[in-house]
């Protein structure tokens, strides 16, 4: 029984849910459009705001999509309503980002310059050149985009420099030891 594919998805006022009949749902929302394609097996019901994802039968296959569809529905109008944000910290002595454009260029201790193109549909800020925060209504992408960003330069265990999430915590080592 998957507790998640039970949960009733309510559909705020202002946000408009259409379904195909090929199960492809799209999402209107005051930030934009999100357009899905969703298993066939899974059936989408939308009844007076409320949204429904039933399986037909407990297959191993229909188990293990029924509650990743149900939130990624829930995740679509989440992000047409209130969009998502990740936030990255740059720490390191010389470590900086730079926009320019559509490009994010972070100077992060290598001989040359790191340079992102900004996608269609993300919103990149930079803040006092250290702070850098993702914006956009996909999850997904805006998720990706930062993963991609903070692999540039992982934060290093010894001394705690590099690209991490806000809040993240870098778990630190001890250096050599002198006998």
């Amino acid at each position: 029984m998957s507790r998640i594919g039970n949960k009733l998805i309510t559909v705020p006022a202002g946000v408009e849910v259409t379904n195909s009949g090929s199960n492809e749902v799209t999402v209107k929302g005051p930030k934009g459009t999100l357009t899905r394609q969703f298993n066939e097996n899974m059936t989408i019901e939308i009844n007076e705001g409320i949204i429904t994802v039933k399986r037909p039968n407990d297959a191993k296959l229909n188990r293990q999509i029924h509650g990743t569809t149900r939130s990624l529905i829930a995740n679509m109008i989440e992000g047409v309503t209130q969009g998502f944000r990740k936030d990255l910290e740059i720490v390191g002595i010389g470590y900086r980002a730079s926009l320019a454009g559509k490009t994010l260029t972070l100077n992060v201790g290598f001989s040359h310059p790191i340079e992102f193109e900004v996608e269609e549909g993300l919103t990149v800020n930079v803040e006092k050149n250290t702070k850098i925060s993702v914006e956009g209504i996909d999850k997904q992408r805006v998720g990706e985009f930062a993963a991609v960003v903070r692999a540039s330069r992982k934060p290093e265990p010894y001394g705690g420099k590099g690209v991490r999430y806000k809040g993240e915590h870098v778990r630190r080592k001890e250096g050599k030891t002198a006998k």
